[in-house]
């Protein structure tokens, strides 16, 4: 009878320790997604960096595939910030499915110019964990109208 109340409470709290892994995680992804698009209002290079994965595929809204490489080709270091960003970007509707050490991530991307105007995408990313970190493998970017 103990081991069946053992059995029964090990089955009973399984599920809540795995949903608090899965819940923990997809905390993590959204912090990192928002860190990012802070830091990439400022076309900060190191948050950049600590984002894409060393065998990024990104393709853009325009057709264009571009690799990590080329996104760091055209940002800048800015450490400190200063310059005031040209647009500040966002996400809402943040959607993550959860796949072992593999994630997607989709969110429509806001961008808000200097002038108010405002310009949004639908992005989808796939991330990958390696060395405990997560880092985006995989990227499409879709204007929407």
């Amino acid at each position: 009878m103990k081991k069946l109340s053992i059995l029964v409470l090990f089955l009973t709290l399984m599920p809540a320790a795995l949903l608090a892994q899965q819940t923990t995680e997809e905390e993590i992804l959204t912090e990192l997604l928002n860190e990012f698009l802070e830091g990439a209002s400022y076309n900060d290079a190191a948050v950049h960096d600590r984002f894409w994965a060393e065998d990024l595929i990104y393709t853009g809204s325009a057709g264009n595939r571009i690799t990590k490489e080329d996104i760091m080709d055209g940002v800048e270091e800015n450490p400190d910030r200063s310059q005031e960003p040209e647009m500040a970007y966002h996400a809402e509707e943040i959607q993550i499915q959860l796949h072992g050490e593999t994630a997607v991530v989709a969110f429509r991307l806001v961008g808000t110019e200097r002038d108010g105007s405002v310009m949004e995408f639908y992005n989808t990313g796939t991330f990958v964990q390696r060395d405990g970190q997560w880092r985006a493998v995989a990227w499409q970017a879709t204007r929407t109208e």
